[in-house]
């Protein structure tokens, strides 16, 4: 299964230079936030494979006009093709109040939330966020710190992939397109990125 993913940032090659050929081999496409609704509503129509999504912290338009004929999975495991798919958005919050906003101590409320879901489904393969994890991927000020949550649950349920976004390339020279914690392979989908699942011999 090929896996495209996306967040952040609206790629020219894909959007503006369209061609059905690149698209060809996609299994499934899943945005990691902070893309607008017509974006991604411009795949799933386009495509006709399944687009699933979380909410960065600056989809608060979402609530009006999200994506049509995409899939949310925010606090939900999604399967396609027997793949279990977790889906947690948002950053942490650096301002009170603010929508697709959480303090630590929120981000893990949802996850307990999540108890009976993740019990029924055995767990998950893959972790779908917009933050990265804490020490992983994340940066030190407080909007771009990842969530120690994330760790957690890779290291109770060990997916094996963790997508994620909102560190963008051009904010460090130490960015890191793929990266490894515990037995998963955390990728951030900055732009996009194609992801094959399980990995191919060569990326093992």
């Amino acid at each position: 299964m090929n896996i495209m993913i996306l967040t952040d940032h609206e790629s020219r090659l894909l959007y503006d230079y369209y061609e059905p050929e690149r698209m060809k081999d996609i299994d499934l496409i899943i945005s990691c936030g902070d893309l607008s609704a017509e974006y991604l509503t411009f795949f799933a129509t386009l495509c006709h494979v399944p687009v699933l999504y979380v909410r960065g912290n600056h989809d608060s338009r979402y609530a009006e006009k999200p994506p049509e004929g995409c899939i949310c999975i925010e606090d939900d495991i999604y399967v396609y093709e027997g793949v279990r798919i977790l889906g947690l958005g948002g950053s942490m919050e650096y301002i009170p109040g603010a929508s697709n906003q959480y303090t630590e101590q929120k981000m893990r409320q949802r996850v307990r939330r999540m108890g009976w879901k993740l019990w029924r489904h055995k767990g998950f393969d893959i972790l779908v966020a917009h933050a990265p994890a804490y020490q992983v991927n994340d940066l030190e000020d407080l909007p771009h710190r990842g969530f120690a949550v994330f760790r957690s649950l890779m290291e109770k349920y060990r997916p094996k992939f963790f997508f994620h976004g909102h560190v963008h390339a051009n904010y460090s020279s130490s960015f890191k397109r793929k990266d490894r914690y515990a037995d998963t392979t955390v990728i951030n989908a900055y732009d996009f990125y194609v992801v094959e699942y399980p990995l191919g011999p060569a990326d093992r």
